[in-house]
């Protein structure tokens, strides 16, 4: 609990028994609930995951987005952190951008890596996150730093407004697409942290998932997406959590 808000930690996890001890190494005490979305791991991430206190959700449908997905949905946090179960990401960050959520009313967080890590990232790596933000520049009229980050911070009542169609890495991009578009009613800010060095294997498959997430890009904007429900209903967000 923190500031009378009860707070959820969201990961998906596919092959991350290195990462997570990484993660949890410095888990804030003011996280309420943490759940590891199981992505059809092959090693002992389960295993890991519930030796340090988190709830396992297994999601048989492969993919980065139908893993947040399934671990969204399952939240019952006023607020909801993500970030990678790989170490990447800072935990200790995650009281800061409680504050200037909370104290600022803001929405939605989402948080810029570039220019912040402990070392040089891959230049293709660089490069293709600057081609994906120059397009939604172009697309989408709304400038992002780091279209590719995978940790945010949003109240959970913002859910029944997404609609988030993706099942894989696009996930990442359209959930910022979703957020930061609806000015009228999500109020979002995008705000920079460090990025580490990760622990394990890297899933990403640069090309493949770099042309994907452009080409995605171009479908959301002219709407060859289709529509998709969202995540929560807001009869559903009016319910107590089980705690």
């Amino acid at each position: 609990m923190y500031k009378n808000h009860r707070i959820s930690l969201v990961m998906p996890c596919y092959n991350e028994e290195h990462g997570l001890p990484e993660v949890y190494r410095d888990m804030p005490v003011l996280i309420d609930e943490v759940i590891a979305v199981d992505n059809n791991s092959t090693d002992r991430t389960a295993q890991v995951a519930r030796s340090f206190g988190a709830r396992v959700i297994h999601e048989p449908k492969q993919g980065y987005g139908a893993a947040y997905k399934t671990g969204l949905r399952n939240a019952t946090g006023d607020i909801i952190v993500t970030m990678d179960a790989d170490g990447t990401y800072p935990r200790n960050f995650i009281p800061i951008l409680l504050d200037v959520m909370i104290d600022e009313n803001f929405d939605f967080i989402t948080c810029d890596r570039t220019g912040h890590k402990d070392k040089p990232s891959n230049w293709l790596r660089v490069f293709g996150n600057d081609v994906l933000n120059f397009f939604i520049l172009v697309l989408f009229w709304f400038r992002v730093r780091d279209s590719q980050s995978g940790m945010w911070v949003f109240k959970r009542a913002i859910l029944e407004h997404l609609r988030l169609t993706s099942d894989g890495m696009a996930f990442s991009e359209e959930i910022k697409l979703e957020a930061m578009s609806k000015k009228k009613i999500i109020r979002g800010i995008e705000l920079p942290v460090y990025y580490k060095e990760r622990h394990g294997v890297s899933k990403l498959r640069i090309w493949r998932d770099g042309f994907y997430n452009l080409f995605f890009l171009f479908r959301k904007r002219f709407g060859l997406l289709g529509s998709a429900p969202p995540l929560v209903a807001h009869a559903d967000l009016q319910k107590e959590p089980n705690v």
